[in-house]
């Protein structure tokens, strides 16, 4: 089923380096993962990206768009995407998931219009 959509994604740890946690926002659902390891907040956003292509093949989206606040990561992802070359098992994973449900494209966003890092700073209210 091939529908247009637009998949938030954000991640961090708290501390940093710490416990990751990522949220993935999809049609105004907010899915929430935690245990997720410990690890840096690029770590983090690399898993969050990896967890929204995990939401997206289950709910049977191809070609949706992929929106996050991390410009390193949205960047080696798009590499990664153009070479079809993965260097470590993480970029692995991504790129067999991306194989499965071929995003339109992974872009940026500023990091306060990122649904899914709105969610991730309500769980820590100040």
């Amino acid at each position: 089923m091939w529908t247009k959509r637009k998949i938030f994604f954000d991640g961090g740890c708290r501390p940093n380096p710490g416990p990751i946690e990522a949220a993935v926002v999809l049609r105004g659902k907010t899915h929430l993962f935690d245990n997720l390891g410990s690890g840096n907040n690029a770590d983090a956003e690399w898993l969050a990206l990896i967890c929204a292509l995990e939401v997206s093949e289950s709910a049977l989206l191809l070609g949706a768009e992929f929106i996050g606040d991390a410009l390193p990561v949205i960047r080696h992802a798009n590499t990664i995407l153009q070479s079809g070359i993965a260097s470590d098992a993480r970029s692995e994973r991504f790129l067999a998931l991306a194989e499965l449900v071929k995003p339109s494209r992974i872009r940026w966003i500023k990091r306060e219009q990122n649904l899914a890092g709105i969610a991730l700073a309500a769980r820590h209210p100040r």
